[in-house]
């Protein structure tokens, strides 16, 4: 294999790399959010029925 090559697979292995990463840290901070929405519903909740 080339030198050419070798450098092709390597950028293409990281943007692989990158985007995966991208993916999971986007799903990461949806879910992280979704948790931190309920956990503030369920405080206003109890602070209205006075729990």
């Amino acid at each position: 294999m080339s030198d050419k090559q070798k450098t092709t697979q390597a950028k293409n292995a990281a943007q692989a790399r990158d985007a995966r990463l991208k993916a999971a840290l986007k799903a990461n901070m949806s879910r992280r959010k979704a948790q931190a929405r309920a956990r503030a519903s369920d405080t206003d909740e109890k602070a209205q029925t006075g729990d």
